[in-house]
C-alpha cells in the first residue's frame, strides 16, 4: 500500500458526494473537510438527511450504486482511500476501520449463530485457527458485558434483546482492534438506561484500545457525554466545528443555536424553540446559505453568497454571516463586503426552481448509470 506523510489518522478534504435519482442529482456532501487524531472521539450531529451517514460510508467506500464521490480526498493513516483497489479496501474494512451500523436487528444475519458471525470476522482478517477465533470471540463478549458468553455463542440474534444485540454488534466491530471505529447512531431505538450503558461501554473500550471514534447522532446529549470534538452538519456541509465545550457553551452558527434551543431541559425558564420549516431540497441547493429559509437572522447576503469559514478560536470554526456581522461590529474582523443588517422575508427571496419530474430519457440514463458492471 502506498502511503504518504499525514500527521492525522483520518484526513478528509473538500469531499463532494452525489446520488443520481429520477428527479435529478442529490448533492449529498458539498465540500466536507475535517481531521481526526488517534485516541479522539469526534461527534457528527445534524438533522436526518444532513449527510452524516453518507460521509462515514464514503470513508469505507460503501455508498450505493447510484452514488458517486465527485471530488475531494480521504486519507486514512497516510493511505489514499479513493485510489485503493477493492482487494486492499477489504483488508481495511472491518479490520483497521470498523463500523457499528444503525440497526443491530438488521446488522446481524438471522440464520447464523452469534458465535459463527463473531468468529468469521476474526478468521477473515487474521487467518487464525477456529480455536483462536472462538477464544477471541468469548473475550470480546465478556468485554462488552454479555453474561455466559459460551452459552450466547450458540444462540441466534432473535434470542437477544435490543440492548444485548447492540453490545454484540459493538463487539463484532471491535474484535479486530480497529484504529478507527465509526458508530452510526449506536443508541437509536434504545431506552435511556441502555443508552447510558452503551455510551459508557464505548468510552471505556476506547480508552483501553486507544482507538479513534466517529460518533454519528442527532442526539446532542450523546455528544455532550463522550465527544472531544463536534462537527455540526447541515445540507451536506459542516457549518460549525469545535470542541464540545465551544459548541455547547459558545455556539456561533444559527443552526447550532437552533439545535440547542430544541433540546428540552429541566430549567423552569427554558423555552423550547423548535427550528421552523423543513430541510432544504438537496436536488436544488441555493447558492447562498442552505439554512437561510429557516433562519430568523437571515440577511440578503445569506441568500446571495455562502459564507467563508472563519476562525472563532484555534479550536472553533463556523460559516455564518450573522456571526461575521457581529464580529465586524466588534472590530474583531474586517471583510470587504459588509453584511446588510436588515433581515429579509426568507419565503419571498429563497424560491428555487427545482427540476421537472424525470422524463423517460432520464430514467433510461439512470438505469444505465446504476446497472451493475
Amino acid at each position: 500500500m502506498n502511503k504518504t506523510e499525514h500527521k492525522h489518522l483520518l484526513e478528509i478534504k473538500d469531499l463532494h458526494v452525489s446520488f443520481k435519482i429520477m428527479n435529478g442529482t442529490v448533492e449529498a456532501i458539498n465540500g466536507v473537510s475535517f481531521t481526526l487524531d488517534k485516541g479522539k472521539i469526534l461527534g457528527i450531529v445534524g438533522e436526518s438527511g444532513s449527510g452524516k451517514s453518507v460521509t462515514s460510508y464514503s470513508i469505507m467506500q460503501l455508498i450505493d450504486k447510484n452514488g458517486h464521490i465527485d471530488s475531494g480526498s480521504i486519507y486514512f493513516d497516510g493511505l489514499d482511500m479513493l485510489k485503493l483497489p477493492q482487494s486492499q479496501l477489504r483488508q481495511i474494512r472491518g479490520n483497521r476501520i470498523a463500523m457499528i451500523f444503525q440497526d443491530p436487528m438488521t446488522a446481524l444475519d438471522p440464520v447464523y449463530t452469534i458465535g459463527n458471525q463473531l468468529e468469521e470476522a476474526v478468521k477473515t482478517h487474521e487467518f487464525v485457527s477456529k480455536d483462536v477465533a472462538y477464544k477471541r470471540s468469548i473475550e470480546m463478549l465478556k468485554l462488552v458485558g454479555i453474561n455466559e458468553p459460551e452459552k450466547r455463542m450458540k444462540q441466534y440474534p432473535f434470542e437477544f434483546s435490543g440492548g444485548m444485540l447492540q453490545r454484540i454488534v459493538i463487539g463484532m466491530a471491535l474484535i479486530c482492534k480497529p484504529d478507527l471505529l465509526i458508530a452510526d447512531e449506536p443508541t437509536t431505538a434504545l431506552d435511556v438506561t441502555i443508552q447510558a450503558q452503551i455510551l459508557e461501554l464505548l468510552k471505556e473500550i476506547q480508552q483501553k484500545l486507544g482507538m479513534a471514534i466517529i460518533l454519528i447522532t442527532h442526539d446532542l446529549g450523546v455528544v455532550a457525554t463522550i465527544c472531544d470534538e463536534v462537527d455540526v452538519m447541515y445540507a451536506g456541509r459542516i457549518v460549525e466545528r469545535g470542541t464540545a465545550n465551544e459548541i455547547f457553551y459558545r455556539p456561533a452558527h444559527e443552526y447550532t443555536k437552533g439545535l440547542l434551543n430544541s433540546v428540552p431541559t429541566l430549567a423552569d425558564d427554558h423555552e423550547l424553540k423548535p427550528i421552523k420549516g423543513n430541510p432544504v431540497n438537496l436536488t436544488c441547493l441555493p447558492k447562498g446559505c442552505a439554512f437561510a429559509p429557516r433562519c430568523d437572522k437571515c440577511m440578503k447576503i445569506c441568500i446571495d453568497r455562502y459564507p467563508e469559514q472563519i476562525e472563532m478560536t484555534p479550536e472553533h470554526y463556523t460559516s455564518c454571516w450573522e456571526t461575521i456581522r457581529i464580529l465586524q461590529q466588534q472590530g474583531a474582523i474586517d471583510i470587504t463586503q459588509k453584511p446588510e443588517e436588515k433581515t429579509v422575508d426568507t419565503k419571498a427571496d429563497t424560491n428555487v426552481t427545482c427540476p421537472n419530474p424525470a422524463t423517460p430519457h432520464t430514467i433510461k440514463e439512470l438505469k444505465k448509470l446504476i446497472k451493475r458492471e
